[in-house]
């Protein structure tokens, strides 16, 4: 393949010094240009990599010119020497990347261009590469798009359906001529459907929450709320909390908290969850709330099998952790990633302590409220 050579712009008066640069310089295509007109017309044309600026060169001033041209995408990459013995302040002022004096030979001048041309050369090769990055952006970008219209459109073609089955099965099991050892199995259906009803509402939000489109909806929330927003929570889980010991404290008097309640409500019921899938059958689990400072402190705890050393550094990470639970279902973590983006979109922080055959607690916090932005609010709920 032949190699294209560099064009070199000799803006000049006299042609003689394009010759001798020419012959100077055999690695590149060098072209003399009488004037500024010229000059702007064949930049256009033939971008050059490089250009030689003579002070002395009559019509518009090449100073004048020179910041118009350096306004040029195409010339980006261009490189500009000024050459004279007087003027050159203007041309340096103006854009000009090196001045040299006229009185330079051809063969000096030929090193202060492959300098220039190497710059250019530089900095062409750095352009493509930034293109071709950019290029993989976008198709990173369209995949990553491609990829949230299916999972959104998958999660809410499965909604439904999901939730059909969920009621379905909730009144077949309450039905009394349901043979006993059938409603056992009716139970463990409904606790894997619903599973399968969290698991994908869980993937939509966090994929939601991670491009930022997941709007809260606060309100202020005391005492009396988180209790019910708990409650909630616990109802969520599903029937196999009967067969755990459950005990919530939330202390009485707190101060209000902004939160999103049903956002609250789903974390809870996640962390929740993940505590039953976790505790064998009768084991316990403990909710408390309560205030330090200004931040109100939630934990979930259990005494269940507790969590191995080197699966806490990637626990909240979606994907990334699986784990086998006492129960035989594996835990993909999306559950836990919902929970940490959904809590720091708050503005608090979660965290899990845990301790392998002794349990595990997780514990977040969330804000307090700031007087002067609820104040309104807090009369109005008070009167």
């Amino acid at each position: 393949m032949t190699s294209v050579l560099p064009v070199v712009f000799v803006v000049s008066p006299e042609a003689r010094q394009a010759a001798d640069l020419a012959a100077a310089l055999p690695g590149a295509e060098v072209l003399h240009i009488p004037g500024a007109d010229a000059l702007l017309r064949e930049a256009h044309l033939r971008p050059p990599a490089a250009a030689l600026l003579y002070d002395r060169t009559p019509g518009i001033p090449l100073a004048e010119v020179l910041p118009l041209l350096r306004q040029r995408a195409e010339l980006a990459g261009t490189h500009w020497l000024a050459v004279g013995h007087s003027g050159l302040g203007a041309l340096l002022a103006a854009g000009a990347d090196a001045l040299v004096s006229d009185a330079t030979p051809p063969a000096g001048l030929a090193l202060q261009v492959r300098a220039l041309l190497a710059r250019a050369a530089a900095h062409a090769e750095a352009q493509t590469r930034i293109a071709r990055l950019q290029g993989r952006l976008d198709d990173w970008e369209h995949e990553e798009r491609v990829r949230d219209q299916l999972v959104h459109m998958l999660v809410h073609d499965l909604k439904n359906p999901i939730s059909a089955v969920l009621g379905l099965l909730e009144v077949v099991e309450d039905d009394d001529r349901v043979p006993a050892d059938l409603r056992e199995l009716l139970k463990i259906a409904r606790d894997e459907t619903q599973h399968l009803l969290h698991l994908s509402v869980n993937m939509l939000d966090v994929r939601k929450m991670q491009a930022g489109k997941m709007r809260l909806r606060p309100e202020l929330v005391f005492s009396p709320m988180f209790m019910d927003v708990i409650a909630q929570a616990r109802g969520d889980v599903g029937s196999g909390l009967r067969d755990r010991l459950v005990d919530v404290q939330v202390a009485p008097g707190l101060s209000p908290t902004r939160a999103d309640p049903e956002i609250l409500r789903r974390v809870l019921a996640n962390l929740i969850s993940n505590a039953m899938k976790h505790t064998a059958t009768g084991g316990a689990i403990r909710i408390r709330v309560g205030q330090d400072g200004d931040q109100t402190h939630i934990s979930v705890a259990d005494d269940g099998e507790g969590i191995p050393e080197e699966d806490l550094p990637n626990l909240f990470a979606a994907f990334e952790q699986s784990r086998l639970t006492l129960h035989g279902r594996f835990d993909t973590g999306m559950g836990l990633a919902f929970c940490k983006l959904a809590v720091e979109e708050h503005g608090g922080r979660i965290w899990v302590e845990s301790e392998r055959g002794v349990g595990t607690t997780f514990t977040l916090t969330l804000p307090l409220a700031v007087d002067t932005e609820d104040e309104d609010e807090f009369v109005e709920l008070l009167s």
